[in-house]
């Protein structure tokens, strides 16, 4: 479905977005509070503004369903057999806290599934990009390289990731039953990269998320050989009435 010329376009759409959100980076934040209570900065409309065009241009055939389009749009998506489903900045909390760890997230959506991703982290200049049948790819200023999920040494301790800014009791609970562990904190969908670089080996979600949020770091993650299942063993999947996943586990 997507040749090398039309990834190596989206990788580049992705670069530009984070340029974008770099150019404003250190500027004072002009934050307004959207009607969900979530933040919304200049950075995040920048973003959002150059990758609806771009991939329009791109491919016209295909809507392109982002966090910031209007409502009408995001409805569109339940029917839709192939989309967009984009994240113009993932972490805007962890953007207004300046300490790097957001991201650009860009997924490509059919019938329901996340077949493919780009995951862009502006400050770091990195590129996660993948899905099933591409495989997993970090490309950063030292060239690319194919990523694959490492299987944790029986003896090792486990290492969670969980995020900086939403920790519930949920989410507390579920880790104190997990027994020993290490946890690392990290923002936005960086936590399933950590995942797919083989730094980490479980990251719970036992709290709100929506679709644009996981769609792009789940395709990643399962081109790396992971999966990310819901509380029931279900593949997280998309296009749903409700914009809002259900509890899931990314792991190795």
């Amino acid at each position: 479905m997507l040749n090398d010329e039309l990834i190596a376009a989206v990788l580049q759409i992705a670069r530009d977005a984070g340029q974008s959100i770099l150019s404003v980076y250190d500027e004072p934040v002009e934050l307004t509070v959207k009607a969900d209570e979530s933040p919304l900065t200049q950075a995040d409309k920048a973003s959002h503004q150059l990758i609806e065009q771009k991939l329009r241009e791109l491919t016209p055939e295909w809507q392109v369903v982002s966090e910031e389009s209007d409502d009408t749009v995001k409805a569109k998506r339940t029917v839709l057999p192939i989309y967009w489903l984009v994240d113009p900045l993932d972490g805007t909390k962890e953007f207004i806290k300046r300490n790097g760890e957001f991201t650009v997230n860009i997924a490509l959506i059919v019938d329901g599934a996340a077949v493919f991703g780009v995951v862009g982290v502006p400050v770091q200049n990195k590129l996660y990009w993948g899905g099933k049948g591409y495989g997993c790819w970090l490309q950063d200023e030292t060239g690319s390289r194919a990523l694959h999920v490492t299987t944790k040494p029986e003896q090792a301790m486990l290492r969670v990731v969980g995020s900086r800014s939403h920790v519930n009791a949920e989410t507390a609970e579920y880790l104190q039953k997990l027994g020993e562990h290490e946890l690392v904190s990290v923002g936005s969908s960086l936590k399933f990269c950590l995942l797919a670089e083989g730094k980490a080996d479980l990251y719970p979600r036992l709290g709100p998320t929506c679709e644009w949020d996981t769609a792009a770091a789940q395709a990643v993650l399962e081109g790396a050989g992971g999966k990310v299942e819901t509380l029931e063993g279900q593949p997280l999947r998309y296009s749903k009435p409700d914009i809002l996943n259900p509890w899931f586990v990314a792991s190795i």
